[in-house]
């Protein structure tokens, strides 16, 4: 069947945005392409830094043909209403149209017959708005267009079956149009093959790009440029530092992809290795290379996007050139920095704004401190001194030029420096590990000290934006505090710390309340558990546990009325509900507890009241009615006990045997008698069914 090769030419492209883009293209089209009846075997989308491309195979040559029915007024409905109807779909009379029940009532169809379009012609009414109906992160407006789009586009390329797909976008203005049309013609890469060619199918549009130096797919220039990277390395008997970001990031700067390798000048090899790699990757795109022992060795490889006849020797030397001055500048603030210690920068904290509402970066510190003491406490794990010290200096390398000029080296200049200084080791570690983890493959700390100080740090972050109410809405999330959420849930799962969440959240709340912050704690403490609820089940549903029984656990309230805040605690009651729920008892009685709750809900409602009392004991009249009270009383002394003790298999073990006395309840006893004061009663006893079975979790978030 035939083939759609699309493609859009345009200046470069940032390396992050192609792929999103590509992909954006690829749902665009293809769905439009189903809502208009056109199925397709594949779909490929590719992307250079000045490309985005689209192979679709497998589409028929045209539309079939197609049916819509249109509902009329209903039938006998004024004549008026009836003739509007006709008028407006061309219709002569209602002999054209055919009755249909709807309901109780008939209604008035239409069945119109629409004819199948070329599917050349539903392409080039699809693609103009694909064109212009890209969103990109950032986008600009060129010269007089008035359309943004992220660089300036230049050529378009719509193929289907070898045949043009003819239509064009106009960028510009009324005043001044610029209009691009698509054509069957397209480039080579800029420098190397900048001839244009023919395009009528994807395979000789793959092959003339490789001709003229344009690799189109992005996995295959990984490919090429791990290959020829690790071919390098080896010739100087090293190896590619792992990177697999930077790979990607690459891939995304060049369309012809050639390896070269460079000298690191040795005067700068007694830098910190994390300074080296920083300085390359971040900001010149150079992957580091090590020796045999894993050591940074005084080499570098860069990816340039030309062949010259010098073999890149130029190309290298000018990279040389650049990394030299680069890494002059990290010399001179190291040797800068290390002439103030890490104590003698704290009062420039005080000039560091850490929100306009929440103090400066002195005052974080001073809360920071608190908290991490208060935690190193409540675990008996860290010493709190070194806690006190490490929260102390924990964001003093912020004032020093090498974090001013590599961003990315917070923390780990301030361990240099403290080590420098004669600091604990576990307190220098403390300040390069306290913003950890900083995402899902992140590592997070399992020092004690560290534990203390990062917690510390990210629950500082969260009660202060709760107190201001800067809270994350829909896909917003500015301070990164869905990240700040997961990375204390981390830290307290993975190190299986064994405190109350809430009481750390009053602590920080205290100390927000100390500057003079106005809030209502006990309704923020509880909205931010909740907060925490959410991030937990994101977490959890990653790892293959059900959301829903996160909820439960986390609904099941205390005496406070405040929900779980013991993390580990709750992982262990989820994984033994879970476990619970996959027995035959459990799986009956999940379904016992939904029955309950329904009646209950239908006679309430009726009602207007609720049967949370305890049932009258003189009002029982059946065995089964007996058995269930006596079976219910007994289960829950059980399970409170095992719970007590947080034996929760024990406790779910306990409710198990309360199937044969539900099962029998629901089998043999009718709920609604026809004595109101029995149904009472015995709608009492399915509202303590329900608060038996909530002992443990709250049954009713539980998908069925």
């Amino acid at each position: 069947m035939p083939e759609f090769l699309f493609e859009l030419l345009a200046e470069e492209i940032p390396a992050r945005m192609q792929g999103r883009a590509a992909d954006e293209i690829k749902r665009q089209v293809s769905e439009q392409l189903g809502e208009a009846g056109l199925k397709f075997s594949r779909a490929e989308a590719y992307s250079t830094p000045r490309r985005l491309a689209l192979w679709i195979d497998g589409l028929p040559s045209q539309q079939p043909h197609r049916e819509v029915e249109i509902k009329g007024p209903r039938v006998g409905a004024p004549d008026n209403v009836l003739h509007a109807f006709l008028r407006a779909r061309g219709l002569a009379s209602l002999d054209l149209c055919e009755q249909r029940e709807v309901g109780r009532n008939k209604f008035w169809f239409y069945v119109e017959r629409a004819a199948g379009q070329p599917t050349t012609a539903v392409l080039a009414g699809i693609l103009p708005g694909v064109v212009t109906g890209l969103s990109w992160p950032r986008s600009m407006r060129w010269a007089h267009d008035r359309i943004s789009w992220v660089r300036p586009l230049h050529n378009i390329v719509a193929v289907f079956d070898g045949q043009l797909v003819p239509f064009e976008v106009d960028f510009g203005s009324p005043e001044r149009p610029r209009r691009i049309a698509s054509r069957k013609e397209t480039y080579g890469h800029r420098f190397l093959g900048p001839q244009a060619f023919t395009v009528t199918n994807f395979n000789t549009y793959k092959a003339r790009l490789g001709v003229r130096q344009v690799v189109i797919d992005p996995a295959e220039r990984m490919h090429i440029i791990r290959k020829n990277a690790e071919r390098l390395a080896r010739t100087e008997g090293l190896q590619m530092r792992p990177d697999e970001a930077l790979l990607e990031e690459v891939a995304g700067l060049v369309e012809w992809p050639v390896v070269l390798m460079g000298r690191i000048d040795t005067a700068y090899m007694d830098l910190p290795p994390e300074i080296l790699i920083t300085a390359m990757r971040s900001h010149q795109k150079y992957f580091a290379l090590e020796d045999a022992e894993g050591g940074l060795a005084p080499r570098f490889l860069v990816v340039s996007n030309m062949v010259t006849p010098d073999q890149g020797l130029t190309i290298t030397a000018g990279n040389e050139r650049v990394l030299r001055a680069r890494l002059a500048d990290a010399k001179f603030f190291w040797d800068q920095d290390r002439k103030l210690r890490l104590d003698d920068r704290l009062p420039a904290l005080k000039r560091m704004v850490f929100h306009e509402k929440l103090g400066n970066l002195a005052d974080k510190s001073d809360r920071v401190e608190k908290l991490a003491v208060e935690i190193a406490r409540q675990l008996a794990r860290a010493e709190e001194q070194a806690v006190r010290r490490a929260a102390r200096l924990a964001k003093a390398d912020l004032t020093c030029g090498m974090v001013g000029e590599f961003p990315e080296l917070q923390g780990i200049m301030g361990r240099y420096y403290a080590r420098l200084e004669g600091e604990a080791p576990a307190v220098a570690d403390a300040i390069a590990e306290h913003y950890a983890p900083l995402g899902p493959h992140d590592r997070a700390p399992t020092a004690p000290v560290s534990v203390a100080v990062a917690l510390a740090d990210k629950i500082d972050t969260l009660v202060g934006f709760w107190a201001v109410k800067e809270r994350p809405t829909g896909s917003k999330d500015p301070y990164a505090l869905r990240r700040a959420a997961l990375g204390a849930i981390r830290l307290i799962i993975e190190n299986e710390l064994r405190f109350a969440l809430l009481a750390m959240f009053r602590v920080a709340f205290e100390s927000y309340a100390a500057q003079g912050l106005k809030f209502d704690a006990n309704e923020l403490r509880r909205d931010l558990l909740e907060f925490f609820a959410d991030r937990m089940k994101a977490l959890l549903k990653e790892k293959g546990v059900r959301h829903d029984l996160v909820a439960a656990v986390f609904a099941h309230k205390r005496e406070d009325g405040l929900g779980e805040d013991d993390l580990v605690r709750l992982l262990a009651r989820v994984d033994a509900l879970a476990k619970f729920l996959e027995s035959e008892d459990g799986a009956n009685l999940l379904t016992a507890s939904k029955r309950a709750g329904n009646i209950l809900r239908i006679e309430e409602k009726k009602d207007g009241r609720d049967y949370k009392d305890l049932p009258d004991p003189s009002l029982l009249r059946l065995p089964e009615e007996f058995n269930l009270v006596e079976s219910m009383k007994e289960a829950r002394e059980r399970a409170e006990t095992a719970l007590k003790r947080e034996a929760f298999g024990v406790a779910m073990g306990a409710l198990a045997k309360l199937r044969g006395p539900v099962d029998d309840f629901f089998d043999r006893v009718t709920v609604n008698a026809e004595d109101e004061a029995q149904r009472v009663n015995r709608l009492r006893l399915l509202a303590r069914i329900r608060t038996t079975l909530n002992t443990v979790a709250d049954f009713s978030k539980i998908e069925a």
